[in-house]
């Protein structure tokens, strides 16, 4: 196998526990290969170290270093191979014998993804099935959704990061996949990692979002019922949308009281007005917390239980829960984040001139 440098595989190594400490179970030869897109996110992990403890099948992960790879065969995936949305010359060799593709890509990375969902269409005939990531509200081929109808707002559409998120799955069916979307309320590791420097030093943080209750969702759940959807595979889950959300609809308020009792100490939470929220953020995202203000997201969705099984994680439970990957949700909350005060990720991705030619 060719070394991540040259743009192929990295040879499968690592012990027989997972970093973890689960087991690792060998897959089977002629195992169906699962190549895992965002491997090193929240979520991605979460479906490499549940399907490496479920067996079956090869997780082949998708990453930029061996650095990653290495942490992630830890976690117990079999191989690693160098990956890019935004360079599709390292596509080949990482779909190469995959048949199924767990996808999931960064917001401002939507025209990329578009592009690779046209690559997998053009390998329909290898790909048995395709597991996104998504939003709810994206929600055009299971209910009437109408784009230029905003929920509490005369004359607006709706946020533009909802249109992104139906683009990305649509991508997908008009190529022939075999599409099960997991459409997600807001994930609860996004609250707040952007106050972490005033929760610490302050003990406070600050959002628009106020007394609106939202059924914010487990990241650790999401990963779940992904890898239980690979798991079972196309016969039952192929051309199924499911949306995830947390058992229980909180307020700000409430969030800090779960998070104060997390820390061991008093965190208080500050409303802020949208238009600064939108000064820090940009308008894109500002857009979307416009709805997770009016009502939209606050309620709870009984589909995760009837993928999985059992009721979602509650806010209070993330924090303290190690997932799989063998983290808890408040060591979380302190790693990566795409959002920055003061940076508009979304700028680029909003000031597209058209929708892009693959999902028109």
């Amino acid at each position: 196998l060719k070394p991540i440098g040259s743009g192929g595989p990295i040879s499968p190594s690592g012990p027989p526990l997972s970093a973890c400490g689960c087991p690792r179970r060998p897959a089977m030869a002629g195992a169906n290969v699962v190549l895992v897109t965002g491997a090193t996110g929240r979520i991605g992990r979460e479906v490499v170290a549940r399907l490496a403890r479920a067996g079956g099948v090869r997780v082949r992960v998708a990453v930029h270093s061996a650095e990653k790879a290495d942490y992630l065969r830890g976690l117990g995936a079999h191989e690693a191979v160098k990956f890019d949305y935004q360079n599709p010359s390292t596509w080949p060799e990482a779909c190469k014998d995959v048949r199924t593709v767990y996808s999931s890509s960064l917001d401002p990375l939507l025209d990329h993804h578009l592009k690779f969902s046209d690559y997998l269409g053009g390998i329909r005939h290898q790909i048995r099935h395709v597991v996104r990531i998504s939003c709810m509200g994206a929600d055009t081929n299971t209910a009437c959704y109408n784009k230029d109808k905003h929920v509490s707002r005369e004359g607006a559409p709706i946020p533009l990061m909802l249109q992104h998120y139906w683009w990305g799955e649509e991508a997908l069916i008009k190529n022939g996949l075999p599409v099960t979307v997991l459409r997600n309320n807001f994930f609860m590791n996004h609250l707040l990692k952007t106050d972490c420097e005033t929760i610490d030093k302050e003990g406070w943080f600050s959002n628009p979002l106020g007394k609106a209750r939202n059924s914010f969702v487990s990241t650790s759940d999401i990963g779940e019922a992904a890898a239980k959807v690979i798991e079972e595979g196309p016969d039952r889950h192929a051309d199924k949308f499911y949306d995830l959300t947390g058992p229980e609809p909180q307020s700000m308020y409430e969030i800090a009281d779960d998070l104060g009792s997390a820390l061991g100490k008093k965190v208080e939470y500050r409303p802020q007005d949208m238009a600064q929220f939108e000064k820090d953020f940009g308008p894109t995202r500002a857009a979307f917390f416009e709805y997770l203000c009016n009502g939209f997201y606050t309620r709870c969705s009984p589909d995760f239980y009837n993928i999985v099984g059992r009721r979602p994680t509650t806010y209070a439970e993330y924090l303290r829960q190690k997932g799989a990957a063998g983290e808890t949700g408040l060591e979380e909350l302190y790693q990566a984040n795409l959002w920055k005060k003061g940076t508009d990720a979304m700028k680029d991705a909003a000031q597209a001139a058209a929708r892009p030619a693959a999902a028109a």
